[in-house]
């Protein structure tokens, strides 16, 4: 990574690249201190001019549009949107606050006009109307109290020419606001706020409060010890809270959780000045854990969109003990990512490079990201799951638009089916980048059309091609479901309660390439883990090349291993060498040389050459040419003797044979005698008397 100096001196050239890089920077003590900018009391003293032209300009845009017939006020064209310019971040929340709060009552305030008779004016055209709902809004939240002008404030004219208009008929404005409490019978003008919002903020009143832990800042430790010496006492879970308590999150071990009565009071303690303690939703938390679980030994991560600052800073913490870079997209204007480097700079943050191209303008070989593994994307979305809707879209800057749909509880189908084609291109984007190993998706919504349907069409979308490994769901680390085939389980979700935000995760990962292993690395893994079991580890085709010509060079040497007794064979027993010389070259297959401890590593290797002997081969090999050249002639010889042996075995039959017939010949002549001597005995008894 460059220095701090080089970086910021190449700003501007970063710009021309695309990117541009945050690390270490030297930052004043004026950027350095806690500056906190006092927040103007609602019902007290008013707000600037500016404040008032900004709210009034949101309005406009996210006000209720009614049917034509029951149009009474008139409000001007909103065709396009307005152009707000914030002074800083304070001043943008209070914008917002303030034109959302007039949008709760839009009925209410509307009735006011009219029925005080204070509307319609000639004096005020309809383009200031919004205007003149807004600073209404205020005065009856003021109890119609005249609103200080601040030092130093830089005046609007027609800011002031509704406000003395307002103020100057403020009792009929009053007497209104009564005459409408009376008629609807309402305790307080909260009777007006549309049901599945009042739930909404209910809940939200009642949300324990989430702060991470910064520790670029401070440790966990330190942050218990401070915690304990302030009176704080910890619990286990959010059912035990009793005032000053806290607990460590059940998933995210940096992550600490408050009553929800304590918010304030926290946010003025020390320990949560200087970004040491950071509030922000868990959905948030939950998303970065989850993509940091995915880096394994490292690599980079791509964040899709800017979101809040808050989610690029904790990703950097989570990332601090490796050589991982963050890749923040969108981050459009010189403004902002000053605005970033500086805020980011503050927490601590040193890996993180801002890219000024939107996510999906980015290519998959961009050579910037070559080592990126993760994607982390977190979509715009209804954000209805969120435990506070309206700090969500304010921390991450979304289209205020999303407040309409806050209002009434829910989103119309032509606008959850834009959010959900947008994400589903984002996704099917994410998943062209080959070299990426893991895609992390979060929403804060609860409908299925952004949740589960986005993930299942983009894998089925076949994006990836051919070539690579296609995606699959697997658990998250926060998921107890380790079955791969359920797939209904896969996805980890948060339902949205009064002790937990909702939240939608999905985790993406390349299927492993088992099909194409080599036999090599089979047998390399299995070795290692001692499953071999005197099984020989096969060498590769290079090796095997060379194995076989040293082979072919010391062929003969294979017969002198031969026992001696298998080079004495008469022609008798010829037939019994062959046998002989298979089990000669089994035993040399399965011989360790006493040299080097080595076993062949091929069973097509017969002859092991120890590496201690390589200088002496040459001399070696004469040697066993001349035995071989002498065990030629032995054969020779052997041949000779078994081809003499065949005439004298000729000339023993032969003679075999002439005894046979001699001894014919005697056993006649003494057949023949015997005959003779009988018959001259016959004779001879004849004659005599």
């Amino acid at each position: 990574m460059p220095d701090s100096e080089s970086n910021l001196a190449s700003s501007h050239v970063d710009v021309t690249n695309g990117t541009s890089v945050l690390s270490e920077m030297k930052i004043s003590d004026e950027k350095r201190s806690v500056k906190k900018t006092p927040v103007t009391q609602i019902g007290k003293n008013g707000y600037p001019d500016s404040i008032y032209i900004n709210a009034a300009k949101i309005f406009q845009g996210i006000r209720t549009e009614k049917s034509t017939g029951r149009i009474l006020v008139h409000y001007g064209n909103n065709s396009e949107s307005p152009m707000v310019a914030f002074k800083d971040e304070h001043s943008r929340r209070v914008s917002y606050e303030l034109a959302f709060n007039a949008l709760k009552y839009q009925s209410l305030l509307e009735e006011i006009l009219l029925d005080s008779k204070v509307y319609p004016c000639n004096s005020i055209p309809d383009e200031l109307t919004s205007l003149l709902v807004v600073m209404l809004y205020d005065l009856q939240d003021r109890k119609f109290q005249k609103r200080k002008i601040f030092d130093e404030e830089e005046l609007v004219a027609e800011v002031q020419e509704i406000g003395h208009y307002l103020y100057r008929y403020k009792t009929k404005l009053a007497a209104a606001l009564a005459r409408c409490r009376i008629k609807y019978d309402a305790l307080s003008i909260e009777y007006f706020v549309p049901e599945t919002l009042s739930k909404q903020e209910q809940r939200t009143s009642a949300l324990p409060v989430c702060f991470w832990i910064n520790t670029f800042k401070i440790s966990l430790e330190d942050v218990i010890r401070d915690l304990e010496m302030k009176g704080f006492t910890k619990v286990e879970s959010v059912s035990d809270f009793d005032h000053y308590t806290y607990a460590v999150d059940q998933h995210c071990h940096d992550v600490l959780v408050f009553p929800s009565s304590l918010r304030e009071e926290l946010l003025n303690l020390d320990l949560f000045a200087d970004c040491r303690l950071l509030l922000q939703d868990k959905s948030r938390s939950l998303a970065v854990h989850s993509a940091q679980a995915m880096l394994g030994e490292g690599g980079d991560i791509i964040m899709a969109h800017i979101g809040s600052h808050l989610t690029i800073a904790h990703m950097s913490v989570l990332t601090n003990d490796s050589s991982s870079r963050i890749f923040v997209c969108g981050v459009k204007s010189l403004a902002k990512e000053e605005e970033l480097r500086n805020s980011l700079s503050h927490m601590g943050c040193k890996n993180i490079w801002l890219l000024h191209e939107d996510f999906t303008e980015l290519q998959s070989t961009d050579s910037r990201l070559e080592k990126a593994k993760v994607i982390l994307l977190l979509p715009e979305c209804s954000e209805l799951g969120a435990g506070n809707p309206m700090e969500l879209i304010l921390s991450e800057h979304r289209d205020a638009g999303l407040l309409q749909d806050l209002l009434q509880g829910f989103v119309s189908e032509d606008k959850l089916s834009i959010l959900a084609e947008r994400q589903l291109n984002e996704l099917i984007h994410a998943l062209k980048f080959k070299k990426v190993q893991g895609i992390v998706y979060c929403t804060c919504s609860v409908y299925p059309e952004e949740n589960e349907l986005v993930v299942k069409k983009a894998l089925e979308s076949g994006v990836e091609g051919d070539k690579v490994r296609p995606y699959r769901l697997i658990p998250s680390v926060f998921s107890t479901c380790s079955d791969s085939e359920s797939s209904t389980e896969m996805f980890f979700k948060m339902e949205p309660s009064e002790i937990s935000s909702g939240c939608f995760l999905a985790v993406l990962e390349r299927e492993k390439d088992t099909k194409k292993v080599s036999a090599k690395d089979i047998l390399a893994s299995a070795a290692a883990q001692a499953l071999l079991d005197g099984i020989v580890e096969e060498k590769p085709k290079e090796e095997m090349k060379k194995q076989k010509v040293k082979q072919r060079k010391r062929k003969v040497t294979a017969s002198d291993s031969k026992p001696k007794a298998a080079k004495l064979h008469t022609g008798a027993n010829v037939k019994a060498e062959v046998p002989v010389s298979k089990a000669a070259s089994k035993i040399q297959e399965k011989h360790v040389c006493p040299v080097c401890s080595k076993k062949p590593t091929s069973k097509i290797q017969e002859k092991h050459v120890c590496p201690t002997k390589a200088a002496s081969d040459t001399p070696q090999k004469t040697v066993h040419r001349k035995k071989a050249a002498s065990n030629i002639q032995q054969k020779n010889v052997q041949q000779a003797k078994a081809a003499s042996d065949t005439p004298q075995k000729t000339v023993h039959r032969k003679k075999a044979a002439s005894n046979i017939q001699q001894k014919k010949v005697h056993q006649a002549k003494a057949a023949s005698k015997t005959s003779t001597s009988k018959a001259v005995s016959n004779t001879q008894q004849k004659i005599v008397p």
